[in-house]
């Protein structure tokens, strides 16, 4: 509280020189004074004016010494808080310095984060948007190419139906046969060449049922022909059919697999959408918050900088300040000095001791007898009494106060002439006030050097106890980093191991596919082989016999129904072969996409961590750095508290163990003078008696 006192009323420091001098030219003034005017009382006690002079500078002295003391400790005080303000006030300014350009940077990162989000996501819905236009688009193929499909279908089997009933009443010799032929003349399938065939037999059905019965073997020429035209149209009908069903298959199987990609890329899209725009908000919240503390921070380092300069400008009148007062102080001290050794030189207290008392005795004795006749008037006896008086006051004196100056004085008293012991009353006078001074001095140097020396070692702790804490933190923050170092290389480790471990069962998977693949073509190519020679023999089978004529029995045709029943299962299979290559290669390529995704967002989270990594790296760097910087200042200061301590314990023998107190010393020491004195007068009264 003092301090700050001190540093809101810079006057209490102020002691006017002026005033000091003016003091200085009374007292001396007031020598004249006291010499005109009161000669006469001060002669009767012993005490010369010059003396009185003297005692007045010293006491001026000693109150200038003080005053220069007090001024010097609270200056001390006032600096230590001055340099303490400054230290605290300016790393708190680097602090935030620092602070904001980290601020600064980590806005600029989540700003352009958020705008590369903001891209990534434009992107997306772009990507998005295309994929639910491309869905739709082949949607809409898809039901053309199915309502197509159940038209031709239908056209096959109403077609392979009316060839079935014409083929049944032909063999029958049903006289439905005509009607049957027209009805299956009407197919759109139906080849001109056969139209042309069942029109003729029409014809001739017709112009044998005007005419007559025909002969049974024309009859049955003519109706073996249509029976074999019939049966290859029924076969053809039904490969179309088939043909028509293995290409519906596909085509649904090919629109299914399409519609599965563009469903997950469109979920995909949406979910990274969301994702996104998601991590787009969390970096412009954290933009603004940065802001808002960049903000505070600039706010408060501002403030710094101000207390800075104005404690800068402050600290600075007020060494000013001192420096002027501790010179005038000095220049006061040096004059009263200088007075003090004038006034005690010979010229002026010399005369005085000479001339001065015996004026004033002169004065006292004037109309009476001459100096001899009243010392012959006096008896022995009385010179005796008076020393008698003065020893026994000395001795009781110097055993009261346990003083060894008084006791040389009482027993130099008896045994020394008269004049010679005055003189060594005297000089024990001068000799106790010199010593009076000099403990002064002493006294005024143990209180600052202690004063400063307890101030010194007060801050120096402090600073250590701060410097211990902030090392504490520095450590557990650089142990917190080293953790998080750790796991984060972990992790990319761990994602490494993952990548290397998904393209080795990628690089399996594809081969795998890729040979399936093969083999599903090579197997599709020997089937269609195999029905190529099945269909080949069979229809050059059916070709012979409509031009062989039946002699014995019918020509054998081959194994015609269960040559049905063999292209089936191998259309089948075949078709079953399609499936296969077509679900691997849909397969492959999703698992191809599935991998290439696993890889950037893998890749990305490991770029991601990098950068943390190297984030990290450099926060870890520059608190070891700080940390050491603060254990130096920490091993520093403490050598400067165990100097301040060892300078204590040699400041403690002269200052502080000292057995009396200062102010016992000194009144002890004013006792002694004024016991002295005493003597003196007592002496000089037995003098003038």
């Amino acid at each position: 509280l003092k301090m700050f006192n001190v540093a809101r009323n810079p006057h209490i420091l102020q002691q006017p020189p002026m005033i000091c001098r003016m003091g200085l030219a009374i007292v001396v003034a007031s020598f004249g004074i006291v010499s005109a005017t009161h000669s006469g009382a001060q002669g009767s006690l012993g005490v010369t004016p010059v003396q009185k002079v003297l005692d007045l500078l010293t006491g001026m002295e000693a109150q200038g010494k003080e005053a220069m003391h007090v001024e010097q400790v609270e200056f001390s005080e006032f600096q230590q808080w001055c340099e303490d303000t400054k230290r605290e006030t300016s790393k708190s300014i680097e602090a935030a310095a620092s602070q904001i350009e980290q601020l600064d940077a980590d806005i600029a990162k989540a700003q352009s984060d958020a705008e590369t989000l903001a891209a990534e996501i434009a992107t997306l819905e772009s990507k998005l948007a295309e994929a639910n236009k491309e869905a739709q688009n082949i949607t809409n193929i898809r039901k053309k190419e199915k309502a197509d499909f159940t038209a031709t279908r239908a056209d096959f089997s109403e077609s392979i139906d009316a060839i079935g009933r014409a083929l049944q009443v032909l063999k029958s010799r049903s006289a439905d046969v005509p009607q049957s032929l027209i009805q299956l003349k009407a197919s759109a399938h139906l080849p001109e060449r056969a139209k042309a065939v069942i029109d003729a037999f029409i014809a001739q059905g017709s112009d044998a049922t005007s005419k007559g019965a025909p002969e049974a073997n024309a009859y049955e020429f003519q109706s073996g022909g249509v029976v074999a035209i019939l049966e290859k149209l029924m076969s053809k009908f039904k490969d179309q059919r088939v043909t028509l069903e293995k290409e519906e298959l596909t085509a649904k199987h090919n629109y299914e697999m399409l519609m599965q990609g563009l469903t997950d890329t469109i979920k995909a899209c949406k979910d990274e959408v969301a994702e996104k725009t998601q991590a787009k908000a969390g970096r412009l919240a954290d933009a603004a918050s940065a802001k808002g503390e960049l903000q505070m921070t600039t706010a408060s380092k501002a403030e710094d900088e101000k207390t800075l300069s104005s404690t800068q400008g402050q600290c600075d009148a007020r060494a000013a300040e001192f420096e002027a007062n501790q010179a005038v102080r000095a220049d006061e001290l040096k004059a009263i000095a200088e007075a003090v050794e004038i006034l005690s030189s010979e010229s002026v207290s010399g005369h005085a001791e000479t001339y001065l008392p015996a004026a004033l005795v002169q004065q006292a004795s004037r109309g009476a007898a001459s100096l001899a006749q009243l010392r012959g008037d006096r008896a022995d006896g009385g010179v005796s009494d008076a020393r008698q008086r003065a020893y026994e006051f000395l001795q009781g004196r110097a055993r009261s106060l346990d003083s060894r100056y008084l006791a040389v004085a009482a027993s130099h008293l008896t045994a020394d002439p008269f004049q010679k012991v005055k003189k060594m009353i005297k000089d024990l006078i001068v000799k106790l006030m010199e010593e009076a001074n000099s403990e002064t001095d002493h006294n005024a140097f143990c209180k600052t050097e202690l004063a400063t020396n307890k101030m010194t070692r007060e801050n120096k702790q402090s600073e250590i106890e701060g410097l211990m804490a902030a090392v504490d933190e520095h450590s557990a923050k650089s142990v917190q980093l080293a953790n998080e170092l750790a796991d984060l290389s972990a992790a990319v480790v761990e994602l490494k191991q993952e990548q290397a471990e998904a393209t080795a069962l990628r690089q399996e998977q594809k081969a795998q596919n890729n040979k399936t693949v093969v083999d599903a073509k090579e197997a599709q190519l020997a089937v269609e082989k195999a029905m190529q020679v099945l269909k080949e023999f069979y229809a050059r089978a059916a070709e012979s016999f409509l031009q062989v004529e039946a002699v014995h029995k019918e020509p054998y045709k081959g194994m015609q129904s269960e040559h049905g029943g063999i292209v089936g299962f191998l259309e089948v299979i075949l078709s079953d072969f399609a499936r296969l290559e077509a679900e691997t290669s849909s397969e492959e390529d999703s698992a191809q996409e599935s991998y290439e995704k696993f890889m950037a967002e893998t890749t990305q989270d490991e770029s991601v961590k990098q950068a943390e990594i190297k984030h990290k790296s450099e926060a870890k760097d520059r608190t070891d750095s700080n940390n050491m910087n603060l254990k130096k200042d920490l091993e520093a200061t403490q050598k400067e508290l165990d100097a301040a301590n060892d300078y204590y314990d040699k400041l403690k023998p002269d200052c502080v163990d000292t057995g009396l107190s200062y102010e016992k010393r000194v009144a002890n020491r004013e006792e002694e003078i004024e016991s002295l004195k005493e003597a003196l007068r007592i002496l000089n009264q037995e003098d003038l008696a």
